[in-house]
């Protein structure tokens, strides 16, 4: 289960250390906003040498300049040959886009013998206004892709927004690339994962935040500060009556294996539920 997907800056050590120890089940390199321009090479080797040290019981991602710059293929050659698990594709313009990557991905597993597809893809798919119209489109582009995460600070400045939240809410323009994106991801059978929270300072519209994306059927939540880490995890876990009621409707429909629809403590209960009560209990 991946809950919590952490950034780290490229360029610091120290910070991949701190991480390393948080309770984050991902950790994502990261080679673009966090890095500056003249740091970047210095940041490939760093981010090579964090993937070959590792850290134990984490998904290690790298999160790649955009494709249509010039530093993607230098990213992608510094990283691949120490195997991260996946690389995060910022500024996905639409499906093409995920294809290019894939076929780079393909070149630089062949040239390290790494396992063919092995490298998986979360792409954030709404930093740019047009990257909105490409949203229903992602299914079957290419077997590696892993899940589908948004972002509202790019967005926001590709639109002119002055800004994108209200009252410590996103606004509605935001609300609709949120919504788009979960939709997209259920669309293409990967999963959703929530963007960052930016106030750093407010645990209270983090952990809303991370509750209203769990209930709305995100199954992760990046982060970009070790302290939110442990409210994503929560947030982002089932409880205790909610792992129950999965249990009960699993036991039900194995009783009955050939119901469309059953009756589960005075309540209707069909095969959607069933598909809810598997992956609330990571068997989907």
């Amino acid at each position: 289960m991946t809950r919590s997907l952490l950034f780290v800056p490229g360029d610091s050590g120290r910070k991949f250390d701190h991480a390393a120890a948080s309770d984050a089940d991902a950790l994502i390199l990261d080679l673009e906003d966090s890095v500056a321009p003249d740091q970047k090479p210095a940041a490939r080797a760093q981010v090579r040498a964090m993937l070959e040290r590792g850290a134990p019981g984490k998904q290690l991602w790298v999160r790649i300049n955009a494709l249509d710059g010039g530093d993607a293929l230098a990213d992608l050659a510094a990283a691949m040959p120490a195997a991260p698990y996946g690389i995060v594709l910022p500024k996905c313009a639409g499906r093409e886009d995920m294809r290019q990557l894939a076929h780079y991905l393909d070149a630089f597993e062949a040239a390290a013998g790494a396992v063919p597809g092995s490298t998986r893809i979360l792409a954030i798919v709404t930093e740019t206004a047009q990257s909105l119209f490409g949203l229903h489109d992602y299914r079957d582009a290419t077997p590696r892709l892993w899940g589908l995460s948004w972002g509202g600070e790019d967005l926001a400045a590709d639109v002119g927004a002055l800004r994108n939240r209200d009252a410590g809410r996103y606004t509605e323009p935001f609300r609709l690339a949120r919504s788009l994106c979960l939709m997209a991801a259920a669309a293409a059978g990967v999963r959703a994962i929530d963007t960052v929270c930016v106030d750093l300072d407010a645990p209270e519209a983090l952990a809303d935040e991370a509750r209203e994306a769990y209930r709305d059927g995100f199954v992760g939540k990046m982060a970009i500060h070790p302290r939110h880490i442990g409210a994503i995890n929560a947030a982002l876990s089932p409880d205790e009556g909610q792992l129950q009621w999965a249990r009960a409707v699993i036991a039900a429909f194995a009783a009955h294996p050939g119901a469309g629809t059953l009756r589960l403590d005075g309540k209707m209960i069909d095969r959607p539920h069933l598909r809810l009560a598997r992956r609330l209990l990571g068997e989907d």
